[in-house]
């Protein structure tokens, strides 16, 4: 193997524990996360998470990108069955690029700075809970995609919370369609029954955080913590990275960077 590859994929190595903590399903060989996206991620010099522009160590986004960060202000749930949402800020700028970046270009390394913003989110919200659970995708797509975008956010901020993790606490029982391609009242019938909780023993008394990307109309968030209500849990409470209004386009094409190893044109749902 030439240097050059061989110092790759030692590096990668390293670093893959950070995703196969979020990989691992039932009955389902699942693609492992690509150890060349994770090389670059590790190797490439400090870059902007969301336009590769050179930054200072420790920076996740360049001064312009940082510029168009908006906070989230917390409301109350808009439907009694819906749990609480923490946002850290609005699904736009840069944060949206990000997101993007991070599911549909094979980017499981932007886990890192996305966990940094989630975990400000959570302490700044002062969250209490006594396990961290991600959304599941479905093992069909987690096959397709190689990683599970919530799962990876998960893995980043239950350590530092010191909140245990159950990382495959929720099966997605079938595939459904793309959410962000769906009218508001179909989102919630696409979801409907479509999760469950594989171990209820560990979730019964238990107060769950609930991770995942992006919340639009609550549907799947919903959805999952009705999954986790059935299966004893005290209370659920969401984290997400952004919140996007529900005209937003989740999966508007991008310009694929230079670390970006999948063309966005070619992305998974």
């Amino acid at each position: 193997m030439p240097l050059v590859l061989r110092a790759l994929s030692t590096r990668a190595l390293a670093l893959q524990p950070l995703a196969v903590r979020a990989l691992s399903t039932c009955a389902l060989t699942v693609q492992p996360p690509d150890l060349r996206a994770l090389a670059i991620g590790a190797l490439s010099p400090p870059a902007c998470a969301a336009c590769d522009a050179p930054v200072p160590a420790r920076a996740d986004l360049c001064t312009a990108c940082a510029a168009t960060v908006r906070r989230d202000t917390p409301t109350p749930p808009r439907c009694p069955d819906h749990p609480p949402l923490i946002a850290h800020a609005l699904f736009q700028g840069a944060v949206a690029r990000v997101i993007r970046r991070f599911k549909y270009t094979s980017r499981p390394d932007l886990a890192r700075p996305l966990g940094r913003m989630l975990l400000q989110a959570a302490r700044d919200a002062c969250v209490h809970a006594d396990l961290v659970l991600p959304v599941p995708l479905h093992p069909g797509r987690l096959a397709e995609r190689g990683y599970n975008q919530a799962a990876l956010l998960a893995a980043e901020i239950a350590s530092p919370l010191r909140i245990p993790l159950l990382a495959r606490g929720l099966a997605r029982l079938r595939p459904t369609p793309h959410q962000a391609r769906l009218a508001r009242l179909d989102r919630f019938s696409n979801v409907s029954d479509a999760f469950r909780a594989r171990w209820p023993a560990r979730i019964q008394g238990r107060a769950v955080l609930l991770v995942d990307d992006v919340a639009t109309t609550g549907a799947t968030l919903a959805a999952c913590a009705s999954a986790l209500h059935r299966a004893g849990a005290t209370a659920v409470t969401a984290l997400v990275i952004a919140r996007a209004h529900e005209e937003a386009t989740l999966d508007l094409p991008i310009p694929p960077g230079p670390n970006d190893l999948r063309s966005s044109l070619n992305r998974i749902p």
